[in-house]
Order: C-alpha cells, then structure tokens, then sequence
C-alpha cells in the first residue's frame, strides 16, 4: 500500500467519522459505496470537500469518470496524485 493510499484512508476515517474502522479494514481495490465500504452521496461530498482541502487540489463534478475516481481508495490515490501534478 502506498503513503498516499494510507492517508486518504485515513482521511476517509476522520472526515466521516467511522470510528470503528482503522484504515488496514479498508481494502484499496473495495468498493467505497454500496456493498463495499457503505458510503452514500453525502459522503461523498464530505470526502470530496475534505480532499480538496487537504491535499488543495480541485475537483470538478464535471469531470468525466468521477465515479470512477471515487469508486476505490486505489483509484483515488491515483485521481490526487494526477490532480497534484496537473
């Protein structure tokens, strides 16, 4: 697992407040909504949010695939390290 992946588990502890889950509970190719991690659209907004504060990168929700960048931890890591180098 990489740093980033890592911190943006964490990030996704912290910023929705489960605090049942440590971030070695959250696999990096799981689903994060529906079946997998649980998250709804209101999470997704609030990890959204808590993303572009913490890593000051900026997300468009007219971005194409969005859903996709959201879709897993491995896929997000991926989404901020781009946004990060654009």
């Amino acid at each position: 697992m990489s740093q980033l992946e890592n911190e943006i588990k964490i990030l996704i502890i912290e910023a929705l407040g489960l605090e049942d889950i440590t971030p070695e509970d959250i696999d990096s190719h799981a689903e994060l909504f529906g079946d997998g991690l649980g998250l709804d659209s209101v999470d997704a907004l609030e990890l959204g949010l808590a993303l572009q504060k913490r890593y000051r990168i900026s997300i468009d929700p007219e971005t194409r695939n969005m859903r996709n960048h959201f879709a897993t931890v491995a896929n997000l890591s991926e989404f901020v390290s781009a946004q990060r180098g654009a």
